[in-house]
């Protein structure tokens, strides 16, 4: 009797171990790392984790797997965004929006927000500015699985000479060189996974050096805004990490002196990363004259109907929105600056800013994906590694994230159709497996 109670768990421990595995198989493999694609792939999956990588031949999918076919379809790395803001959702007042919602975002707004990006096909982002304790709340609970989104790693607040008015909650001034390692270490303590910094040409050199060296202290990444030529030679003379934006306004293109400080940064064998958030730029005179796209509803998940409406009415004029007045006369000089930075020895990033005016979750990355590809030139394979493999990198998880091969987490997405030759059909990623998970 014993042994037949025994042969019994036997078999139905060994059931539930291959129930646990699912297999991708028949799809075309681009695995993060930017080398041949592979042709009838096959993907092995246990758990949270890829347990194996081939094709069609060479690997054998387990008796008992749940088979998932990729056939005609690419399948790449779960995509990451590195340049979020949760707290908002595409409306175009700023100064209303954190009046009447900061109570709304840690359980509504932010929740939303991180939905959508996940259904989009974003495994991983990257959010640059919000309350400290809404942030770090909503980052955990996706953890816990709690949420459904994207692993986020955060900065909370931004570190400022001075908050703009209203903004306290998010941007923290500094007054003083302890003062900004005080802010830092504070920021450190909480758990954050990066520090953010802007206006640093408005603080003191002395407060942007405490500022970088006191988050690498305790191992914390930079990010840095670049609107100004003086934020950008300041923070190469710190060491940021990574700058965002292409910024200088109107400026036709990047001073020589800030190229040759970047291109001296990068030939020292440091990387220096950016993140030019292109396409909220680039696209605006088209959303202007095309509204027709503003009435997809896939920023509607997660959102009630009553800030559903607020954001529809506060867009409902493009051409009246102040925030992209001057975008215009900036877009003719994003060409250059993009080529300037491609061709600097900068590692560059796929980010969006997504969430600022009229820029959605669910639709800003695969935007900034296209723009790079059909409209700027850049190479399909490179935009996906800067999408996939390096933003890994920059945040310091390569061992966990970024690629498909045994040991990773199983964060993979899966398009029908050929990505490489047509980008935009990441606008309708058909399937996103998070941590081995199926959410879509």
């Amino acid at each position: 009797m014993k042994k037949s109670i025994a042969f019994f768990l036997f078999v139905f421990f060994l059931a539930v171990a291959n129930a646990q595995v699912k297999a991708l198989v028949g799809g075309t493999l681009l695995d993060g790392y930017g080398g041949t694609p592979i042709q009838n792939s096959v993907i092995l999956i246990e758990g949270e984790r890829i347990v194996a990588v081939g094709h069609q031949g060479n690997l054998e999918v387990p008796e008992g797997a749940e088979v998932i076919s990729t056939e005609g379809m690419t399948v790449l790395p779960g995509l990451w965004d590195m340049h979020v803001h949760l707290m908002i959702n595409g409306h175009s007042d700023y100064a209303y929006w954190d009046r009447k919602y900061p109570p709304l975002l840690r359980d509504v707004i932010m929740p939303a927000s991180a939905k959508q990006l996940l259904h989009a096909g974003v495994t991983s982002a990257r959010d640059l500015g919000a309350p400290l304790d809404d942030i770090l709340y909503v980052r955990d609970a996706i953890n816990r699985g709690e949420l459904e989104g994207p692993t986020l790693y955060v900065s909370g607040p931004f570190i400022q000479h001075e908050p703009y008015p209203g903004t306290e909650a998010f941007r923290w001034g500094v007054s003083g060189e302890e003062d900004a390692r005080a802010k830092v270490r504070r920021l450190a303590d909480a758990g954050v996974d990066c520090i953010k910094l802007i206006d640093q040409d408005q603080m003191t050199m002395e407060e942007v050096y405490a500022v970088v060296d006191e988050a690498h202290k305790h191992g914390l990444p930079v990010v840095a805004h670049s609107h100004r030529p003086e934020e950008i030679r300041r923070g190469l003379l710190a060491g940021v990490d990574c700058f965002e934006h292409t910024g200088q306004a109107t400026a036709p293109e990047y001073a020589p002196d800030i190229m040759t400080m970047i291109k001296e940064r990068t030939a020292s064998g440091k990387k220096l990363f950016w993140t030019p958030t292109i396409e909220g730029l680039w696209n605006y005179e088209y959303v202007r004259d095309n509204p027709e796209a503003l009435d997809n509803d896939s920023w509607h998940l997660g959102l009630p109907d009553s800030i559903i409406e607020d954001i529809r009415n506060s867009i409902r004029y493009p051409q009246r929105l102040s925030y992209f007045q001057i975008t215009p006369y900036r877009k003719p000089t994003l060409r250059r600056k993009f080529e300037q930075l491609a061709s600097s020895g900068a590692v560059l990033l796929i980010g969006t800013d997504s969430g600022i005016p009229m820029k959605f979750h669910s639709q800003s990355t695969w935007h900034e994906l296209d723009v790079w590809v059909n409209e700027l030139g850049y190479d399909p394979m490179l935009a996906i590694k800067a999408a996939t493999y390096w933003p890994a990198v920059a945040q310091g998880v390569e061992k966990d994230y970024g690629t498909i091969e045994p040991g990773k987490y199983a964060d993979i997405i899966a398009v029908k159709g050929d990505v490489l030759r047509y980008i935009a059909l990441l606008q309708r990623v058909d399937m996103v497996i998070k941590h081995g998970r199926r959410v879509k």
